[in-house]
């Protein structure tokens, strides 16, 4: 029996190297494909989309807060591997009953790099995991982008509108771009057209997820906030923790200068 610990301190007991993973957090399926796990991801979410060829073969168990059960018994696995902002509590706890569950809880690049060492741990993928973080950590360790004092609002979703405030992934993100975030209480607050306009942010980033903004919404905002730049952004390279960290500082380095140039 090996012991592990999750990143809310949980003991996660496993009597073997699993064989039969459920994950039901896109980033972190992605990340066990990576890994090499093509045998052992049993189980996977309508959101997993990444790799394309993976997500086309993979059973789906539902979206991550809309888990099927059900199903998820049916495939016996060994390990779900889970997140607590992701996923709901009452569906994990439920599923505890099944088998051991491994939870991340990330906010940053640090606990993003820690993610990926213990998932590395779990699966006895340790040498490809370390050989991960040392090249993320080394790419954004390049990174050397520091526009001055550009204020961001980060939009999440729409009607209503929502952002990515502070100590989240995304707000450490945007640090690492050397963007302030406009917006700095609460984790995913929302906000009203007439707060967007009274703060003024110099940037307005539109992600591509969760809310599918698309340019047919820059006019929307640009209406509302005609000083402000308005840019869609790729909501993947903000947002996903695992290997998709490899392609964030070069995505961010362009992004910014794009900003800078404006």
């Amino acid at each position: 029996m090996a012991v592990f610990y999750d990143q809310l301190n949980r003991e996660v007991n496993l009597p073997s190297v699993p064989k039969g993973i459920i994950s039901v957090v896109p980033s972190q399926t992605e990340l066990l494909f990576y890994l090499g796990l093509d045998k052992e991801v049993i189980g996977i979410t309508k959101f997993c989309i990444h790799p394309g060829n993976k997500f086309k073969t993979t059973t789906k168990v539902g979206g991550t807060k809309q888990l099927n059960i059900k199903l998820i018994k049916e495939l016996k696995p060994d390990l779900i591997i889970a997140n607590k902002e992701e996923n709901e509590q009452s569906q994990i706890e439920e599923l505890m009953t099944i088998c051991p569950i491994w939870i991340s809880d990330i906010s940053n690049l640090d606990e993003a790099l820690d993610m990926i060492t213990k998932v590395g741990e779990l699966v006895n993928r340790q040498k490809e995991a370390q050989i991960l973080t040392a090249k993320v950590s080394r790419l954004f360790s390049q990174l050397a982008i520091r526009p001055k004092n550009l204020s961001v609002a980060y939009l999440i979703w729409r009607k209503p509108y929502m952002v990515a405030g502070k100590y989240t992934f995304i707000d450490d993100m945007l640090q690492k771009c050397g963007l302030i975030n406009a917006f700095d209480e609460g984790r995913y607050p929302e906000v009203t057209s007439e707060m967007l306009i009274d703060t003024k942010p110099d940037v307005v980033l539109l992600s591509s997820e969760p809310y599918p903004f698309t340019q047919k919404h820059i006019d929307e905002f640009k209406s509302m906030l005609p000083n402000s730049q308005i840019i869609l952004v790729d909501g993947e390279l903000f947002s996903w923790y695992g290997n998709r960290l490899l392609h964030a500082p070069d995505y961010f380095t362009e992004l910014v200068g794009r900003i800078i140039r404006q």
